[in-house]
């Protein structure tokens, strides 16, 4: 969306068809649209590991960003705390934590390569990238990361590495492996 504005105009709006649980804006301000214990429309159709419906399974966060630039340090703060609370009155782990690119490969590309996922990963709040290299076949590993909203081993590629390798490019390589077989057994 063009910005807060928009994308809030269109959250609240029922006919839309799309919602989330919180929305946290450029500044830091940190908006509730729907009571967690309700179903939202943040994801559309996506999945994650065996889970194929992630809205009746998540709290859906929106962050206003294109994605294309850096988060400020108030919204990443905000987007921080939102996490700390919810992980802990929910008792989700940090490898739950994970964006609509995770669970929609192909359709969606939010939060994009600028999110920084390094911050959350280290205050415990999000999945680290695994060390490592690995062999064998891509698409099982990507499989028991958890990238199991689409078919094309290229897609899920290309999702696990705008999260973990965001300025990676070309075929698959020991590094993208050594990743996805880190993250195995991470949304179980």
């Amino acid at each position: 969306m063009a910005g807060a504005a928009a994308a809030l105009g269109r959250l609240r709006d029922p006919a839309s068809g799309v919602s989330c649980h919180w929305f946290v804006d450029r500044s830091g301000d940190i908006l509730r649209l729907v009571d967690e214990e309700m179903r939202a429309w943040h994801a559309g159709a996506g999945a994650w590991g065996a889970v194929d419906d992630v809205n009746s399974r998540s709290i859906g966060i929106e962050i206003d960003n294109p994605g294309t630039r850096p988060f400020a340090a108030a919204q990443m703060d905000a987007v921080a705390e939102l996490l700390t609370d919810i992980l802990s009155r929910r008792g989700i782990p940090p490898a739950r934590v994970i964006g609509h690119s995770d669970c929609a490969p192909g359709r969606k590309d939010d939060p994009g390569p600028r999110f920084d996922w390094a911050r959350l990963a280290r205050a415990g709040l999000a999945a680290p990238t695994p060390a490592g290299e690995a062999g064998g076949d891509l698409l099982p590993l990507l499989r028991a990361a958890g990238y199991t909203g689409h078919d094309d081993a290229g897609v899920l590629l290309a999702a696990l590495r705008l999260r973990h390798r965001p300025r990676a490019a070309g075929p698959a390589d020991a590094r993208d492996r050594g990743i996805a077989a880190g993250l195995a057994g991470q949304a179980d």
